[in-house]
């Protein structure tokens, strides 16, 4: 009973092929997901540590005329996330052929005939 569970499973996962283009947009949603989250990480609790628990508001340290928690928990991370989105759009992102649109069939036979 198990063998023929076994065989019927081996077989459904032999029918699916994953598309490429399917592929890349996850591997890309994941790494942005990891992004976000290794940010978000870093933010709330540097802010929430140096920004809400001071004992003195009047004595809060600054950097370039702002709050040192502003600086190092909310800009120095978007800066850091603007380089890897960036880097992230022009060399890791895969650019997937997704065929032709149903609205632009007769376009594509213009271009056949025209060559």
């Amino acid at each position: 009973m198990a063998t023929d569970q076994g065989q019927v499973q081996q077989e459904e996962s032999q029918q699916y092929v994953l598309d490429p283009t399917f592929v890349n947009s996850r591997r890309e949603a994941i790494v942005v997901f990891l992004c976000w989250f290794v940010a978000m990480c870093w933010a709330v609790p540097y802010c929430y540590f140096n920004g809400y628990n001071i004992a003195d508001p009047a004595d809060m340290p600054t950097t370039f005329g702002c709050p040192s928690w502003i600086i190092w928990g909310i800009a120095a991370p978007w800066i850091v996330a603007d380089l890897f989105t960036t880097w992230f759009c022009f060399c890791f992102m895969k650019d997937d052929d997704l065929g032709i649109a149903g609205d632009e069939e007769h376009l594509s036979e213009n271009m056949e005939v025209t060559e």
